[in-house]
């Protein structure tokens, strides 16, 4: 898979939540950020995947900051794949989230930026319950192959634009998606990416997925 380019450059960044945990991320900051997108991962899908990789470098150079960061410490993440257990963790991926978001808030470069949060599977999930913790903090979410079920009562309170990608071969993504939107009051969109599987795996897909992202985020990121 071709990069969407190859000007972003990534820094490594830690960021420490509570008295012990330290999660592991990726910021960039073009010259011009309109905004902020913090990607979420757990321990299914790496922050270095290509197709993560692919969709960072894409809405970089939308000229927007990009945030890929673990939700689980390098301990956690080896317990999961184990157990399967804290990816499914809503709680505790939902305050991660407010975490580094508050963390990225007191970032310079990056301070005072629109934030919004970018997820799949159940990151999304855990983007739209911390979306109701801190109202807010957040100005909209983007879903794609998202459990957004995992979000139960919280979807009802969730007051920012959400944006759902998923791919037409995915029925069963679709159907939690159009299940969601059903439940929740805001401004909730559903996009089927036509020929597209649930991981993008696809380029054409892919790049689908990003376009649709860059032209969300662009329109709802607003200081």
């Amino acid at each position: 898979m071709q990069s969407a380019s190859t000007t972003r450059a990534a820094n490594p960044v830690q960021v420490t939540i509570g008295s012990a945990a330290v999660v592991a991320g990726d910021l960039a900051v073009p010259d011009r950020a309109r905004g902020l997108v913090i990607f979420p991962h757990d321990s299914v899908i790496s922050r270095s995947a290509p197709s993560a990789q692919f969709l960072a470098d894409l809405l970089y150079q939308h000229d927007f900051a990009t945030l890929a960061i673990d939700l689980l410490t390098e301990k956690e993440q080896a317990i999961d794949e184990r157990t399967g257990k804290l990816r499914f963790d809503m709680a505790l991926l939902s305050t991660r989230i407010l975490a580094i978001c508050s963390w990225a808030q007191r970032r310079e470069r990056i301070t005072g930026l629109p934030v919004g949060l970018f997820g799949t599977n159940t990151t999304a999930a855990a983007a739209l319950v911390a979306a109701t913790q801190q109202p807010t903090g957040f100005q909209t979410v983007v879903s794609y192959s998202g459990r957004p079920d995992l979000a139960g009562s919280a979807l009802g309170r969730v007051m920012i634009p959400t944006l759902f990608i998923v791919g037409s071969v995915d029925e069963q993504w679709r159907d939690l998606s159009r299940r969601a939107i059903e439940r929740m009051h805001n401004e909730a969109r559903l996009e089927i990416v036509a020929n597209a599987s649930e991981l993008f795996e696809e380029a054409a897909g892919l790049d689908h997925l990003g376009q649709l992202s860059a032209a969300w985020f662009t329109e709802r990121l607003r200081n």
